[in-house]
């Protein structure tokens, strides 16, 4: 079987509307089994998580369910994952959490090619530790991070390293598992941001070699928070702030308050319609297989649609792409010689096109990149993407491009 992206697309209702959408890394559509998921989680009985009645009984139910998928998903211990309102959040979570172990004069290591919710969390809190922070630098013409820019940073006072997994302004896959190796090797912690990176790739965290892995549910179909997966035994090293009368077991210990069953239940269905992607894999097959299946033919239908447009972009006078790095995920970010990348969005827009301008919270990168605050167009591709939609966006360029 094949890739059927047009039975695919019929599952997201969003579609209907007929927008092209390439603003995949700023938060995919939602597909109908996972809004199904959601309104049947609120439908049913629901209350605080137990085992005597049913609306105890469901949440319970959802709590476990979401750790199992989530687990499969990224190849980690179900213990070991933890909810959150959004990945930044986790993020200055853990950052409060872990800066109260480090001490004056200790170091911290942080990319430039990251978002700002894997910079600002660890800058503030070495900030008030009196914590000196070094900077990565990625290579702005060829967009690499290569492990060893980390690397040479490393010391013996290192305690932590924050690097992204996948760019969300370029597209940049940083090798992630060679910066863990040096990084364990001086002693100091990994927190990876994959934020971008879980939505296009199969990722295994213990591969990876990743201390704290961080993404975002809303980037592959689920609703809009965050989950953090880190081994059992190092979260139960760590004391957050908490209630008093709340679980001091692990994960819950960094999860504060009720949580949101139904958008628990969004996630578990979300993991599940990926894993559902893979042509002709069956039921008797187990989910963390059949996402390793997913994402392999999401990949190589995502890589098709990614050069097909960066064909029509060379085509096209007074572009620049600045997606240059040799392992990227399908996300471009162009710019124009003459004219400004927001009037292009407003431009696709009337087209009935969705690609958004500006840094993304990439506001480092964007500098870095000679862009400033203004950033590029961000050309992100998603599983349901067709060649359809590449050719409005090339078009919808070109005719920009002459207006």
């Amino acid at each position: 079987m094949t890739y059927d992206v047009g039975a695919l697309r019929a599952r997201f209702p969003a579609l209907r509307a007929g927008t092209a959408h390439f603003d995949g890394p700023g938060g995919t559509q939602t597909p109908e089994p996972v809004i199904a998921a959601i309104a049947d989680a609120l439908g049913g009985p629901l209350s605080i998580r137990g085992a005597t009645v049913p609306g105890e009984v469901n949440a319970e139910t959802a709590v476990r369910e979401f750790r199992r998928a989530m687990a499969d998903l990224l190849g980690t211990e179900v213990s070991g994952i933890v909810f959150g309102r959004s990945a930044t959040q986790l993020t200055y979570d853990f950052a409060r959490t872990l800066a109260a172990t480090w001490e004056p004069g200790d170091e911290v290591v942080v990319s430039r090619l990251d978002h700002d919710a894997n910079i600002r969390p660890w800058v503030q809190a070495a900030e008030r530790t009196g914590v000196v922070v070094r900077w990565a630098d990625f290579d702005p013409a060829t967009g690499e991070l290569p492990a060893s820019a980390v690397g040479e940073l490393l010391g013996e006072r290192t305690r932590l390293v924050a690097v992204t997994a996948a760019s969300n302004l370029i597209g940049t896959r940083p090798p992630v598992a060679e910066i863990a190796r040096l990084v364990h090797r001086a002693g100091a912690l990994l927190y990876v941001d994959g934020v971008h990176h879980a939505a296009h790739d199969f990722v295994d965290v213990t591969e990876l070699g990743a201390d704290f892995y961080v993404c975002s549910p809303y980037k592959f179909f689920g609703p809009h928070h965050g989950v953090l997966a880190a081994r059992a035994d190092l979260l139960e090293t760590l004391r957050p702030d908490k209630l008093l009368p709340s679980t001091d077991a692990v994960p819950e210990r960094f999860e504060l308050g009720t949580l949101p069953y139904e958008v628990l239940a969004g996630t578990r269905a979300a993991v599940d319609f990926l894993a559902d992607l893979a042509p002709g894999a069956g039921e008797a097959v187990g989910r963390r297989e059949r996402l390793r299946a997913a994402f392999t033919a999401v990949d190589r239908h995502e890589t098709a649609l990614r050069e097909r447009l960066e064909s029509g972009l060379a085509d096209l006078d007074g572009v620049t792409l600045h997606s240059r790095a040799a392992d990227r995920t399908p996300t471009l970010l162009v710019t124009f010689d003459d004219r400004r990348p927001v009037d292009a969005y407003h431009f696709l827009g009337t087209l009935g096109v969705h690609a958004p301008a500006g840094s993304f919270y990439a506001l480092e990168a964007s500098r870095h990149l000679g862009l400033g605050e203004t950033g590029g167009l961000r050309l992100g591709l998603s599983p349901y993407n067709d060649t359809s939609d590449v050719d409005r966006l090339l078009e919808g360029l070109a005719d920009f491009l002459k207006s």
